[in-house]
């Protein structure tokens, strides 16, 4: 998705999630001017402490609203994993503040059940009123912040959407306590003065159970715990993609909204360079298909595996020191391995130098294959600059002198499409050779090796024979 698509988008979820925080801020500002108010006049313990309780709530209202500020800046160079741990802290300051909240009540609410502090209460309609409002309230920011905390899953808005819906419980706590005590009062039931300390207690203990819960999601946010699940689906779907030996290992951490995936992935050691590049592609689709617009860091290893002949074995040593052998043959003869292969070096080494790779690349393959009792390498020059030449359509005198070494071998239907090719007084032929569709591979290899080898006898003038083998249906003259 480019850049043009993602700003609007960007923009929008900044917007409502500024939005959200700041009407929550001021819903926090008024309930809590309330509450004291009422709280001050009634000498409820039970409302002074949801007082308290919502004057946190607006000191964490506020830090929400910053830290959904800051956590939506982009990664700079100073913060390259971007700013959403800010949205964590903010949560960790929140599991504070409500704990501090806690001990206050805790001990104001002791101190009172146990005669050392007598507080007369008078119930008032105001004290009924702006609990149920509060209530009403705190159910409505709840139910804004979570729906925007879903959509953009951000743990600053969720952490205080869970608060404020634990706070509509505390605060029906704290309006049946006064009911308890207005009870008491009306029909002389001494021990219901009680029910507001113990209200008190209740919503002391709600808070408690929310602070618990906030402190370990924020702790494990901010110290990169894995989020419960992901690390075994993602290993499960990364091992199901071909190709894939083994993960080695996974880690997935979060800041703010955003996932971070590290994977190191063990692959077979023969696989292309460009292979590779294509499975760590399929590797990232199937974490996004996990965790969407995670940033995914895929880690490459090549491995060796049980699955390896001896021919896999070679070449593995090969490509470890960036060569490519062709032609590996391997012959046992009584009991004792003896590997034939092809290496082209680059043309302008001299010989002294190749046959220095050689020795070093036939020692190697000797330690990784030590079952192996001689290595022969052919040393082929690789070229490594274009040369200008002259090029012959057709040669009807050649062609005419190479057709009946054709009709020597059964397996070949047709020659055609013969081109000659003069580079620097040298003579390079090419030529189509349709043979039996269901003819073996090493047959057509073993064919194509005799015909230029009839070729060149019948015209020694040709320095290289290119025959490009095809099949009966692929032969559209």
């Amino acid at each position: 998705m480019s850049t043009s698509e993602l700003t609007p988008a960007l923009e929008s979820m900044q917007r409502e999630k500024r939005t959200v925080a700041l009407h929550s801020l001021l819903a926090a500002l008024g309930i809590t001017v309330l509450k004291a108010i009422v709280g001050i006049s009634t000498q409820s313990l039970g409302i002074l402490s949801e007082a308290a309780h919502s004057g946190l709530d607006l000191v964490a209202a506020f830090v929400t609203l910053i830290s959904v500020r800051v956590s939506d800046k982009p990664a700079d160079a100073e913060h390259q994993y971007g700013h959403g741990k800010v949205e964590n802290f903010s949560a960790f300051i929140e599991t504070g503040l409500l704990l501090l909240t806690c001990v206050w009540i805790v001990w104001e609410a002791v101190r009172r059940l146990s005669g050392h502090h007598s507080v007369h209460i008078e119930p008032s309609i105001a004290a009924f009123f702006v609990m149920f409002l509060s209530m009403a309230v705190d159910w409505w920011r709840s139910h804004k912040l979570q729906k925007i905390a879903d959509r953009y899953d951000s743990q600053a808005l969720e952490a205080d959407a869970l608060h404020f819906s634990t706070d509509v419980v505390s605060s029906g706590v704290v309006a049946l306590g006064l009911g308890l005590v207005w009870a008491g009062s009306r029909w002389q039931v001494g021990w219901l003065v009680k029910a507001d300390p113990v209200a008190a207690l209740l919503v002391s203990g709600v808070i408690v159970y929310v602070s618990s819960r906030l402190a370990r999601r924020t702790i494990d946010a901010l110290l990169d715990a894995a989020p419960a699940g992901y690390r075994g689906r993602i290993m499960d779907a990364a091992l199901k993609i071909n190709g894939v030996t083994e993960v080695e290992r996974a880690r997935i951490r979060r800041a703010g909204n955003r996932y971070f995936a590290d994977l190191t992935v063990g692959l077979e050691r023969n696989v292309t360079f460009q292979r590779s590049g294509q499975v760590v592609g399929e590797i990232t689709r199937a974490v996004h298909e996990i965790l969407p617009d995670a940033d995914v860091i895929i880690h490459p290893v090549p491995r060796a595996t049980g699955r390896e002949n001896i021919f896999d074995r070679i070449r593995a040593v090969a490509s470890r020191n960036n060569f490519s052998v062709h032609d590996v043959s391997v012959q046992d003869l009584e009991g004792r391995l003896h590997v034939e292969q092809h290496l082209e070096l680059d043309e302008n080494l001299s010989l002294k130098d190749a046959h220095d790779v050689v020795t070093v690349l036939e020692s190697e393959i000797r330690s990784d294959v030590p079952e192996i009792s001689t290595i022969l390498t052919h040393i082929e020059s690789e070229p490594s600059t274009i040369e200008s030449g002259n090029t012959v359509a057709r040669d009807a005198v050649l062609e005419q002198k190479l057709k009946p070494i054709v009709n020597e071998f059964p397996e070949v239907v047709d020659m055609h499409d013969v081109e000659i090719k003069r580079v620097r007084g040298k003579v390079y032929m090419s030529c189509h050779c349709t043979m039996s569709d269901d003819l073996p591979l090493s047959r057509v290899h073993d064919v194509s090796t005799e015909l230029e080898i009839r070729f060149k006898q019948a015209a020694p003038e040709l320095f290289k024979v290119l025959i490009h083998p095809e099949p009966q249906t692929d032969n559209r003259r």
